[in-house]
C-alpha cells in the first residue's frame, strides 16, 4: 500500500508539474507577446530574417525535438564557407537578448507542446549524447528546461563537469518546492546577468565528453 501510495504522489506531483507548465507558458506567452513581438520586427529591422532559429535538439529519453529561440547570430562564415567562431558571430543585438535571456522566450511554445519544461536540464547539442558519461546521460530522464538547477549555479560561467552533475542532482531531488526556487533564483540571475558565458567564450565551449564515455540513451 505504501509503495502505491508513494507512487501515486509522485505522479499527481508530475501532473501538477505539467498543470502548472502549460498555466505558465500560455499566461506568460500572451503577456509577453507586445515584447516578442517588439524583438522580432527588432531582429529583422537590424539583422534580416529569420528572426527565430530553429535546432533539433535531445529531450526526455534523448529523443529528438525542434528548439525554437530568437536568432542571435550572423551566418557569416570564411573564405572556405565555414561559419566562424560564435563570439565573431553573435551580434549586438543578440549580445543584448542572451544577456537579459530574451532569447529564450519562444521556447515557452516549446513547453505548450510537451517537449520541454520551465524547470529541467538544459538541452544540448545532440551530438553530445554518445560523450555522456552513464551518470551524466541520467540528465535525460526528465524533461528539458528553459532554467534548470545549473543555471542558478553558474550557467555557462561553470564547467562541464560541474554543469552535468548539477543536473543529475536535479533528476535525483526533484520537487514542486524546488522548481519553484529554481524559478526565483532565475529570475535573480537573469536581473543581474550572471554568468552568461564562459571564459573566453560567447556561451560554453564545445564538450567532447568524459574520460570513459559511453553511449547516451538515443531513442
Amino acid at each position: 500500500m505504501s509503495l502505491r501510495l508513494g507512487f501515486g504522489v509522485v505522479q499527481a506531483a508530475r501532473s501538477a508539474k505539467r498543470i502548472l507548465d502549460v498555466l505558465v507558458a500560455g499566461t506568460g506567452l500572451t503577456v509577453a507577446a507586445p515584447a516578442l513581438a517588439a524583438v522580432a520586427v527588432a531582429l529583422h529591422v537590424t539583422d534580416g530574417s529569420p528572426v527565430l532559429f530553429h535546432q533539433e535538439r535531445p529531450g526526455l529519453f534523448g529523443r529528438s525535438f525542434r528548439l525554437i529561440k530568437f536568432r542571435t547570430m550572423s551566418n557569416a562564415r570564411d573564405a572556405n564557407g565555414n561559419l566562424l567562431p560564435d563570439e565573431i558571430r553573435l551580434t549586438r543585438l543578440g549580445r543584448f537578448l542572451r544577456a537579459t535571456s530574451l532569447d529564450e522566450l519562444p521556447q515557452l511554445w516549446n513547453v505548450l507542446r510537451g517537449e520541454m519544461s520551465l524547470v529541467g536540464p538544459r538541452p544540448l547539442m545532440p551530438h553530445y549524447l554518445s560523450r555522456y558519461s552513464r551518470e551524466q546521460a541520467r540528465r535525460h530522464d526528465v524533461l528539458p528546461g528553459i532554467t534548470g538547477w545549473a543555471q542558478v549555479h553558474g550557467r555557462n560561467a561553470i564547467t562541464w563537469e560541474e554543469k552535468f552533475a548539477l543536473d543529475v542532482w536535479y533528476v535525483d531531488h526533484w520537487s514542486l518546492w524546488l522548481d519553484a526556487k529554481i524559478l526565483v533564483l532565475t529570475a535573480r540571475r537573469v536581473l543581474l546577468r550572471e554568468g552568461i558565458s564562459a571564459d573566453k567564450c560567447a556561451t560554453m565551449p564545445e564538450f567532447f565528453g568524459s574520460e570513459e564515455p559511453t553511449i547516451g540513451r538515443t531513442s
